[in-house]
């Protein structure tokens, strides 16, 4: 089965079941694993303009296919957190956030002067 049958399903069920968690970690491996589990332990957060993965080394910002891992942009692959994404936002899994993500990028500037770093 394919990753965009899974998520069509996902969609439907609005549930992270354990079929369709069974199907992930058969199709996806160890990212599989780790998408499901960041979804589990609530590790989304969606902000007003992005969503963003809480990794073991640090948040990542996902837009739409987007990520800023190191494993999308040196591998060109979908990453475990543009899946976790995708998970969480089908299911409502995710933490919402009230804020602009990237007025927290440089905390010492107001957020007007952003552009100047």
């Amino acid at each position: 089965m394919e990753i965009d049958d899974i998520l069509k399903r996902l969609e439907e069920r609005k549930t992270l079941d354990p079929d369709l968690e069974d199907e992930i970690l058969r199709v996806y491996g160890d990212r599989g694993r780790k998408a499901v589990q960041a979804v589990h332990e609530r590790r989304i957060k969606k902000y007003r303009d992005f969503f963003v993965v809480v990794g073991a080394s640090g948040e990542y910002v996902v837009d739409d296919e987007f990520c800023t891992c190191r494993d999308f942009l040196f591998r060109k692959g979908r990453c475990w957190h543009v899946l976790a994404i995708r998970i969480a936002a089908l299911t409502g899994e995710f933490d919402a956030i009230d804020l602009w993500y990237q007025d927290a990028w440089i905390p010492d500037l107001p957020p007007d002067k952003h552009y100047l770093s």
